[in-house]
């Protein structure tokens, strides 16, 4: 047998892909009122603070690797080997919330976009949609699956240069210089879900062989590339429709402005908003389906039909009793979920790792330097963000 390494250029491609979901299309939504500038400059730090996270579960993935002497560590054995059975619970009652909240927040903006564009009743739009790429999940084979992402992903692609070479030839140049830091605080959540790859980074390393210089650069690289997509879909979103009206006690989508002001724009719009659903749709039910598997004891490698009725039924319905529950559901699971499972959580495996005198000396060098220092930061910026996002909920009761 010849041993074949993982390729750099896979890893880092499994990690772009990741990061592009459905969270891009609620990023100019969210920033609108901070504007493109600030915006920008938000999306900047926080896909720092993200890489930074990142390295800190790679490191801790390796050194578990190293000390159980086996590949494809997941993030329950990570948390249960540093933090014991409360670092567990957190992290698989984050992992449930996030991938629930985000199921929501996708059948219900598909179904809108369906509903939209043929007519037909908003619980036939979700259903349907649920039924297809659920289907899609359950009888599908990996090479079928693969292939159907795949032509998804080219269709983002393409709608994506379309969308911006149509729109851009309205932008309005100055209209990105404007910044209003006061607001930058309540686009972080949607901002720091938007960058979410870190459930495939044991997956990283993994096929990379635990080699440190190629799971940093698998990170970085993977993840650059995203935030170059984000920064010039919000310049462009934003620099289109720069005077429209706000109101802070509901959020105006601006795809929806882009959509009824510019026949040409709508239908691209439509078309790609759809599509990066539908790939973060299969991604999210494909892994929260493993996951429930796992929490019942069922076998591997069989598809059983209660995990796929556990994740389609429940979103499906709250979303029909919701429907505009699209930005509520992204809010909380990028507040209450992400910052909590890929924010928190790193940042206390490795502080435990490092300098708990119960755990067991690292193995594997630390992936990001500074100490107490950067780990302080990593915690509290994530306990800021939620502290603040309670505190808002609270004055709006």
């Amino acid at each position: 047998m010849k041993r074949e390494p993982g390729s750099l250029t896979s890893a880092i491609f499994l990690v772009a892909g990741t990061t592009v979901g459905a969270g891009i299309l609620a990023i100019p939504a969210v920033t609108q009122e901070a504007g493109f500038l600030a915006s920008a400059i938000t999306c900047i730090l926080c896909w720092i603070y993200m890489v930074v996270t990142g390295l800190l579960i790679a490191e801790v993935n390796m050194n578990t690797m190293c000390e159980l002497g086996s590949g494809g560590v997941s993030l329950v054995s990570m948390a249960m080997r540093t933090l014991g059975r409360v670092g567990v619970q957190v992290a698989c009652w984050s992992y449930l919330f996030i991938h629930y909240a985000l199921l929501v927040a996708y059948i219900a903006r598909s179904s809108d976009i369906l509903t939209n564009s043929f007519g037909i009743p908003l619980w036939e739009s979700a259903t349907l949609f649920s039924l297809i790429f659920g289907g899609i999940c359950y009888y599908g084979s990996q090479r079928v699956i693969g292939a159907i992402n795949g032509f998804l992903v080219f269709g983002i692609i393409i709608s994506f240069a379309a969308l911006v070479g149509v729109a851009s030839g309205d932008l309005q140049w100055n209209s990105l210089l404007r910044a209003n830091v006061e607001a930058v605080p309540r686009s972080v959540p949607i901002i720091a879900l938007s960058f979410v790859y870190q459930n495939v980074v044991p997956v990283l390393c993994t096929n990379l062989e635990g080699n440190l210089s190629k799971v940093r650069s698998a990170i970085v690289f993977g993840t650059a590339v995203p935030l170059a997509l984000f920064i010039i879909w919000d310049a462009v979103i934003l620099g289109v429709l720069p005077n429209f009206e706000m109101n802070t006690a509901n959020i105006i989508d601006p795809l929806e402005q882009l959509r009824s002001n510019n026949g040409m724009v709508g239908p691209i719009v439509e078309v790609f908003s759809f599509l990066a659903i539908a790939t973060s749709y299969i991604g999210f039910v494909l892994g929260l389906t493993d996951f429930i598997a796992d929490l019942l004891k069922l076998p591997a490698g069989q598809n059983k039909p209660l995990p796929y009725l556990l994740t389609l039924l429940p979103p499906l319905i709250l979303s029909l009793l919701d429907p505009e529950i699209f930005f509520k559901a992204l809010d909380f699971a990028g507040t209450y979920g992400v910052l909590v499972l890929f924010g928190v959580l790193p940042g206390a495996m490795s502080w435990s790792e490092r300098y708990s005198s119960s755990s067991a000396s690292s193995m594997v060098p630390p992936l990001v330097p500074g100490g107490k220092i950067t780990l302080t930061i990593v915690i509290g910026f994530a306990m800021i963000i939620i502290f603040w996002e309670l505190l808002e909920n609270v004055v709006h009761l």
